[in-house]
């Protein structure tokens, strides 16, 4: 994780425990660059997340499925035979 303080500077602990505050509020996401940005008494706190992948979800023949790998013929075919709805 890229750490930049802009306006001033910050001791190493102060730092630390910014990088902690923001991992503990999100934990499931990974920080690819903080930026503390020093006004007086205050730190403003910003920053950009790395690509979280994405998994796409559709509802086909009843079934909530991200894909069809894993169905057999007859499912397969059934997917294929359906008719399609366009809006």
């Amino acid at each position: 994780m890229q750490v930049e303080v802009l306006n001033g500077t910050l001791e190493q602990n102060e730092i630390d425990a910014y990088v902690k505050h923001v991992t503990a509020q999100y934990p499931s996401r990974r920080i690819e660059k903080l930026t503390l940005t020093v006004d007086g008494d205050y730190v403003e706190i910003g920053g950009r997340f790395e690509h979280a992948p994405f998994d796409r979800i559709r509802r086909i023949t009843g079934y909530l499925v991200g894909t069809m790998d894993h169905w057999n013929n007859a499912k397969r075919a059934e997917e294929q035979d359906r008719v399609k709805h366009t809006v």
